[in-house]
């Protein structure tokens, strides 16, 4: 498919700068672009890009002023990070079709009811009492358990694990080999050994929440373990019995959340970061990758490192640190001086 820039810039409502008549046919990075694809323009360290790229149409913000001559169509926009988000998403559309109706062989419980428009693959199971909104993929095989809970239009990749009882919410995706509702970390100390605690909770989670590839949420061992409606969970997220994470959250990859943590809303997370388990984390926090997070944080803390300090006083510490060689040696050579006298 080629689109002109013209009617890609009538669709997001941009101003064009160059030739409107360009087409492209595909997306790529401004450092690797080749003429026909469409590219964008958002961190201003790529900027020097802009002058030597070989894409046809770049996205750039509304501001954007040349300083030198720029061979490719320009379309001004005022994000365009979210207009090349908003262009993929209506690309995908067409490229991704989803498959509907019910492949064999599968399981699928005698009381639950399957809409037309939902999906249901090869090899999958649907234990008894489960609810499917209208328009679910599940797709092969995926478990889904009893009496389980699944809003409209949510999507279940291959391999996807659901636990009895848990709730989804609707539009939701969840990647394949991902586990909602496995058993908390839960034992008791006894003279012989561990002693594993009935996890008899769920995990509930909320509307509009992304769940990455082999990421974990534990079920509660009473109530819930919740995950607020538009958070985005990456690959490899462990989330431990009875944790609570807010709205609009973002969490990177391998991060391991304790039991009982609650984490606010709009906070955002960078990859391998650790929480100790029964913390409070406020609204609007963001923490470095590799962190560890012993305690509770304040609303709208930028906090990182380990033990997590305010992200300044990090950097300095850091700069700090990198003298260390140079300032023992000046101490040594004060040292020698003194024993010389």
């Amino acid at each position: 498919m080629e689109f002109s820039a013209d009617l890609i810039a009538q669709q997001v409502g941009g101003i064009i700068e160059g030739d409107g008549s360009v087409t492209v046919s595909t997306f790529s990075k401004i450092e690797e672009a080749k003429p026909g694809s469409i590219t964008f323009l958002a961190n201003p360290k790529y900027t020097h890009y802009i002058y030597s790229t070989d894409a046809s149409i770049v996205l750039v913000r509304k501001d954007f002023v040349a300083e030198h001559p720029v061979k490719a169509t320009l379309i001004k926009v005022d994000d365009p990070y979210a207009t090349l988000s908003a262009l993929l998403t209506m690309v995908a559309k067409f490229m991704f079709v989803m498959p509907v109706g019910i492949e064999e062989p599968c399981h699928i419980a005698s009381d639950v009811e399957v809409d037309s428009d939902s999906y249901v693959g090869a090899f999958a199971y649907v234990g008894e009492g489960a609810k499917l909104g209208k328009g679910v993929k599940i797709f092969p095989q995926t478990y889904v358990g009893r009496n389980v809970v699944i809003g409209d239009g949510t999507i279940l990749y291959p391999g996807v694990r659901i636990y009895d009882g848990c709730h989804i919410g609707a539009r939701c995706i969840i990647h394949s080999g991902a586990v909602i509702g496995a058993d908390g970390f839960g034992f008791a100390p006894t003279p012989d050994g561990y002693h594993k605690i009935p996890q008899i909770g769920i995990v509930v989670i909320d509307d509009d929440v992304e769940i990455g590839a082999n990421t974990t949420v534990d079920r509660a061992t009473m109530g819930a373990t919740h995950v607020g409606r538009g958070t985005k969970l990456d690959n490899l997220i462990q989330v431990a019995h009875n944790a609570e994470i807010g709205t609009s959250t973002v969490i990177a990859a391998q991060t391991g959340i304790a039991g009982s943590t609650k984490i606010g809303s709009r906070c955002m997370i960078g990859g391998q970061v650790g929480f100790a388990g029964h913390s409070k984390v406020g609204d609007d926090v963001q923490i470095g990758a590799q962190s560890g997070i012993p305690g509770n944080v304040a609303d709208g803390s930028r906090i990182m490192g380990y033990p997590a300090v305010p992200a300044r006083d990090f950097m300095r510490q850091s700069a700090y640190i990198k003298r260390l060689g140079e300032l023992f040696d000046r101490v040594t050579d004060l040292e020698r001086g003194q024993s010389a006298k």
